[in-house]
């Protein structure tokens, strides 16, 4: 891990951070890192940690829509490229690629920085395993198990 190169000091904390994030793949919000750090660190110290390691690009953070801050190990830390879509699950904040050929531009309606590959593609919605299941619709010709029969 590269601290001392991007002028930060190889201390307790960044350095289970960097850890952290390279065994877990996922983002995960700063109260996740902190608890699953445990008691040997001050939430205070890991939310800095997070701060300086997104600063000299270490770590990257996201919002998925809920106004709070996931952060995972920079495309570069893990030489992932983006040169291709990716989907983001707004409930738990997976991240998964997706093929260059699952989205299509049209010629003409891209900006010129898609065109010099300095945009990132990103859809957001229910991954499968959050995704709920449509609620069943009972049959025409079945009965409403919630209705009562009343015989005179």
């Amino acid at each position: 891990m590269r601290l001392r190169s991007v002028g930060l000091s190889r201390t307790h904390t960044r350095m289970a951070v960097l850890r952290h994030m390279a065994a877990d793949s996922r983002p995960i919000t700063h109260a996740e890192l902190a608890l699953s750090l445990g008691d040997g660190f001050d939430r205070v110290s890991v939310y800095r940690a997070l701060k300086d390691l997104t600063r000299v690009g270490m770590l990257t953070r996201a919002d998925n829509g809920d106004h709070v801050w996931r952060f995972s190990l920079s495309l570069s830390e893990r030489s992932h490229r983006l040169d291709h879509p990716h989907f983001v699950c707004v409930r738990c904040g997976a991240v998964t690629c997706l093929s260059k050929s699952s989205i299509r531009i049209a010629r003409g309606a891209a900006p010129l920085a898609l065109h010099a590959r300095r945009v990132e593609v990103q859809l957001r919605g229910e991954c499968d395993s959050c995704a709920r299941p449509l609620p069943s619709r009972p049959s025409p010709s079945a009965p409403d198990q919630n209705s009562t029969e009343v015989s005179r």
